[in-house]
């Protein structure tokens, strides 16, 4: 990921909701050396950060609705969030949760996009995202995982202002042209039950070693480590609770 800091239209969060909070804090403390921290306060409901040395790079949270799947999610930092979500609708996704005010941190929006994958709106104020990027154990890439590819084009750049870098295979988008995350067309190899959604990649020294790591703590490896031509070593993985998020070699993405 070209982006070393959140900026308005990157990504600047992601966050996990999950059916075992402390299950998973351990899962990810082994995984990527994650510290957590869970909020003390009540209305905050469990929600836990994850840090490297002093910077948070990540949250765990419990599932706050039954209908919430376990799954990770993903922030994109804007201006105005009250304006963006109505522009998300304006562009035919839909508005699921807020906006609505998280303490004094930022203001906050779970929306869809037109082909169904869920993302999140942050509106910083005293909290803006995470505190590294890129190095082993942080965010390094996210990725569109959709069934309407075209669609998801002008919903993106149209609520966002991303630009694309074209390819058959897999377009990138970018903020002003440093790209932050990529798109995959979901075609029949993809179980009808696999909704769209974003995926995370979090950067590692060592894709291989942390795959056997993960598998030794509980985990899933649901593709096997492997080197993109032209491109990262990249592995997609599964926690014990069934949350999926990929892995990259630090620096491949930069």
């Amino acid at each position: 990921m070209k982006l070393h800091a959140p900026v308005t239209g990157g990504p600047c969060w992601t966050e996990l909701g999950t059916s075992d909070l402390e299950a998973a804090q351990r899962f990810y403390a082994r995984l990527f050396g994650w510290r957590c921290e869970t909020d003390p306060r009540q209305e905050a409901g469990g929600y836990t950060i994850a840090h490297l040395g002093d910077a948070p790079v990540a949250a765990l949270a419990p599932l706050y609705q039954e209908t919430q799947p376990v799954a990770w999610n993903v922030s994109f930092a804007v201006a105005d969030a009250d304006a963006t979500a109505r522009l998300v609708q304006e562009a035919g996704g839909a508005v699921l949760l807020g906006p609505m005010d998280v303490f004094d941190l930022g203001r906050f929006v779970v929306a869809l996009d037109p082909g169904g994958a869920a993302f999140q709106l942050w509106q910083a104020r005293e909290f803006p995202g995470a505190g590294v990027f890129n190095a082993p154990g942080s965010l390094g890439w996210v990725e569109l995982m959709t069934r309407e590819p075209e669609r998801a084009e002008r919903f993106y750049t149209t609520v966002f202002g991303w630009t694309v870098r074209p390819s058959e295979h897999y377009p990138q988008w970018g903020v002003d042209g440093a790209d932050f995350g990529g798109m995959i067309t979901m075609d029949d190899k993809f179980p009808h039950e696999v909704p769209p959604h974003w995926l995370p990649y979090f950067a590692v020294a060592d894709v291989d070693a942390s795959a056997a790591t993960a598998t030794d703590a509980g985990g899933t490896v649901l593709m096997e480590p492997t080197s993109v031509p032209e491109g990262p070593r990249i592995a997609v993985l599964r926690d014990p609770q069934a949350a999926v998020f990929g892995v990259h070699r630090a620096g491949d993405h930069a």
